[in-house]
């Protein structure tokens, strides 16, 4: 089992022996009461989590100019260790780091590091035990982060329903459509009647015929329809304890669809995947395309630095189908000398209302308390955007967040998700068949995860 669990925290590298990160639970519950660390060693693959904390963290004295240290009030220096996420780069870092966190010294050692949706379970997992369960901190999720949402606090524990980190975001997704495109082919550019024409998705394909009548694109590309099929999963890609990927139903219904949906013109055909040039374009005043499926971050962070026109151009809705995109986990690591500032520092940033509404406030994050999110969909006078032309978006993002259900993790979910992706572009472009696409997936799938056995194809 250990090699196993190397090997995933490795990310497909194969490594032998144990895991030298593990720490005892009697490390973790006596470190508590040592004295604390001089330095804190935050791992990120960016500086969100920074900007963030420095902003609503009252223990914040200073922060070097160049941003790598953030000193304390008592003195402690909080060190940032940033690695891109591309490539895989932040996560291999991460890993080298935690294998070595047993004979680390202490400044050295890793005490706080963040993870996304796609790989949270990777650093969840029991077996692994390299982020502390928050009881093992002094937090009772029960009570200290009761305002939360469920579905955040499931999707940061392990198999067992233990809680191993917490996050300061909810990421509810929405459709956000151009008002110009709306007014000319529905007459209206009324988020209350595009939602009408949006609300499902045997009606979107209606909508879709429209929108390509008078010549525009439903959506930019294939892809950014994924994450509604894919976060609506039934099944875990890999169960507890097994080594076969099964891929959903509902993966191939999104093949299906998106072959579908692109050979009647709804989609561009020159936009390949996302997060490339081509799908940056397809966000600007030039382009036909209507609509993109984002959550809070996507509007904020790749909507808005892409769009080229005017404020007030672009609006939201519910989408036709509800689901969750993203999400930054902050986790303490076993064998952090700094449990008592980590503590502090969960709480601060996940559980406190009003630091959250000020990050939602600066940051136009979709925060992390219930009752902080339903007093801002309320406020439209604070929260109120130009760029979506006054509109108050936390109010159709909230109710999406109280009905979503995360779908069941595991630790092979980015991989599934990433090879999946590329596996069935190649296919929908037209470069492979089907089948191909299959024996490409199966063949990455184990080139990724070496322990993976068997790929089973829905019938």
């Amino acid at each position: 089992m250990k090699k196993r669990i190397v090997a995933i925290l490795m990310a497909a590298v194969v490594a032998g022996g144990a895991l030298a990160g593990c720490g005892s639970k009697a490390e973790s519950g006596d470190s508590a009461n040592a004295e604390e660390g001089k330095v804190i060693n935050i791992y990120s693959w960016n500086d969100e989590f920074r900007q963030r904390l420095e902003a609503v963290y009252p223990e914040v004295e200073s922060t070097s100019k160049d941003g790598s240290v953030t000193k304390l009030k008592d003195g402690t220096e909080i060190h940032w260790i940033i690695n891109p996420n591309q490539d895989g780069v932040y996560q291999q870092k991460l890993d080298e780091a935690l294998m070595k966190q047993a004979d680390a010294s202490a400044d050295d050692k890793v005490d706080i590091y963040l993870s996304e949706t796609d790989y949270v379970f990777k650093y969840t997992d029991k077996d692994a035990d390299v982020a502390m369960p928050l009881t093992d901190l002094g937090i009772d999720p029960d009570k200290d982060l009761a305002d939360q949402y469920d579905f955040t606090k499931t999707t940061a524990s392990d198999a067992d329903g233990v809680q191993r980190g917490s996050t300061w975001q909810c990421c509810p997704g929405l459709l956000v459509y151009r008002r110009d495109i709306a007014k000319d082919v529905f007459g209206t550019d009324d988020p209350e009647k595009v939602a009408e024409k949006v609300k499902d998705w045997d009606t979107m394909k209606q909508t879709a015929q429209e929108l390509k009548d008078k010549g525009y694109y439903t959506f930019a590309s294939y892809a950014d329809t994924f994450r509604l099929y894919g976060n609506s999963i039934d099944n875990s890609w890999v169960e507890p304890g097994e080594t076969t990927i099964n891929v959903d139903k509902k993966i191939t219904d999104w093949i299906s669809d998106s072959k579908e949906w692109l050979d009647a013109g709804y989609l561009n055909p020159t936009v390949k995947g996302q997060w490339n040039d081509d799908w940056n374009k397809a966000m600007s005043s030039q382009s036909k395309v209507f609509a993109f499926l984002f959550p809070a971050w996507g509007i904020d962070f790749t909507l808005k630095p892409n769009w080229d026109g005017e404020e007030g151009q672009w609006a939201v809705t519910n989408p036709p189908q509800e689901y969750n995109w993203g999400g930054s986990y902050i986790h303490a690591a076993t064998g952090t000398d700094n449990p008592e500032h980590a503590k502090d520092i969960l709480l601060a940033m996940t559980a406190d209302k009003d630091n959250l509404l000020k990050i939602s406030k600066e940051y136009s994050d979709f925060t992390n308390t219930k009752s902080g999110m339903e007093e801002a969909a309320k406020d439209d006078a604070t929260f109120a955007s130009d760029f979506l032309g006054g509109q108050n978006a936390f109010k159709y993002f909230a109710p999406v967040a109280e009905n979503i259900k995360i779908a069941p993790l595991s630790s092979y979910d980015q991989g599934c998700v990433e090879l999946i992706q590329n596996s069935f572009s190649d296919y929908l472009q037209g470069k492979v068949d089907y089948d191909k696409a299959k024996t490409n997936f199966e063949t990455a799938i184990k080139e990724r995860y070496p322990d993976i056995t068997e790929v089973k194809w829905p019938e």
